[in-house]
């Protein structure tokens, strides 16, 4: 899935924060639940956390934010999906919950498009394939030979079956025309470690987790997974710069509210975020994480990224083996 950062994606209409029309001046009229598919304590919910009293100050209603983890963020997903549409509840969405997970698993109980209305991109971060500082290939060109000279004899660990770490090194394979073992983890520390330890040969991962290490000099930054650089890993080139074209997938996340919420409401939901977005707190803490803020992606342009995205992900899926059947 081929996922460039989107560049300043601008709004269809002008930004007018008491929403368009008359219609969205009594909404919202009570506290607005931002549902977290995540537990509590991790970089999404944190983030949530920190720009929710900046939405609830622009809404003139306290903004909640709800944990409700479960099943990689369906269980929280699905609820916002049965939710009232009135605007009032709002999902924490993500690359995962709205095109790998539909691609993955054909059962689901909601559909990204059908049973949602787009509000506003948030931002995406990509991730950095690494390597262990004892591994002798410096670059990503050197990886690709040695993995060519030995068919399936080198190894990358991921995050679980259908994660960005485990898509992205389908991607990288097919590009260069290689073939590594898969070794999924599910702690991710325990997986960064193997990496460290020279126990896996290489990894996705993202910026904020593995840069630590990197300048610590136990990992070695091979390349990011996005044509855009990003602050919090200086010098390290897309992995297209680097000499592997075709690699490009970048983790993202969005705002969404049931389908059929009234138009005004999505507007006014529409314009704070895109308010909340410019607060320098709000900035400070994503971009320290690696993530490009997606501050001017309303509504009507999330809703055609998420287009393009969903059969992009569905065909990198299929060429994963990662689908479920049923």
């Amino acid at each position: 899935m081929a996922t460039a950062l989107p560049r300043r994606a601008a709004l269809s209409a002008p930004f007018v924060l008491a929403g368009r029309g008359a219609e969205a001046q009594g909404f919202p009229t009570r506290p607005v639940v931002w549902v977290v598919p995540a537990g509590p304590g991790g970089i999404t919910d944190t983030g949530a956390r920190i720009a929710a009293p900046k939405l609830g100050a622009l809404l003139g209603q306290p903004v909640v934010v709800e944990n409700r983890p479960g099943a990689g963020g369906i269980v929280g997903t699905e609820s916002v999906a049965r939710a009232a549409p009135d605007g009032h509840t709002m999902l924490y969405g993500s690359q995962n919950t709205h095109a790998v997970a539909p691609a993955m698993q054909p059962g689901l109980r909601y559909d990204p498009q059908r049973d949602f209305a787009p509000v506003h991109g948030l931002g995406a971060s990509p991730n950095l394939l690494v390597t262990g500082a004892a591994r002798p290939w410096r670059t990503v060109l050197e990886l690709v030979e040695e993995a060519r000279r030995r068919p399936d004899a080198l190894s990358y660990a991921s995050t679980g079956v259908g994660t960005s770490s485990h898509l992205l090194a389908v991607m990288l394979q097919g590009a260069a025309g290689i073939g590594m073992t898969h070794v999924p983890y599910a702690n991710p520390a325990g997986a960064l470690q193997d990496v460290i330890a020279g126990r896996v040969d290489a990894m996705f991962d993202f910026p904020l987790t593995s840069m630590p290490h990197v300048r610590e000099g136990r990992l070695r930054a091979l390349g990011l997974s996005s044509g855009d650089p990003v602050p919090i890993a200086p010098g390290v080139p897309s992995l297209a710069a680097a000499g592997v074209p075709g690699v490009e997938l970048v983790p993202w996340a969005a705002l969404f509210v049931p389908a059929r919420t009234p138009p005004a409401a999505v507007a006014r939901l529409e314009a704070a975020a895109k308010a909340a977005l410019k607060d320098p707190a709000v900035r400070e803490y994503f971009e320290g994480t690696g993530t490009v803020l997606w501050d001017d992606m309303g509504a009507e342009a999330l809703g055609r990224f998420l287009a393009d995205e969903i059969p992009k992900a569905r065909d990198l899926v299929v060429r994963s083996g990662a689908a479920r059947s049923g």
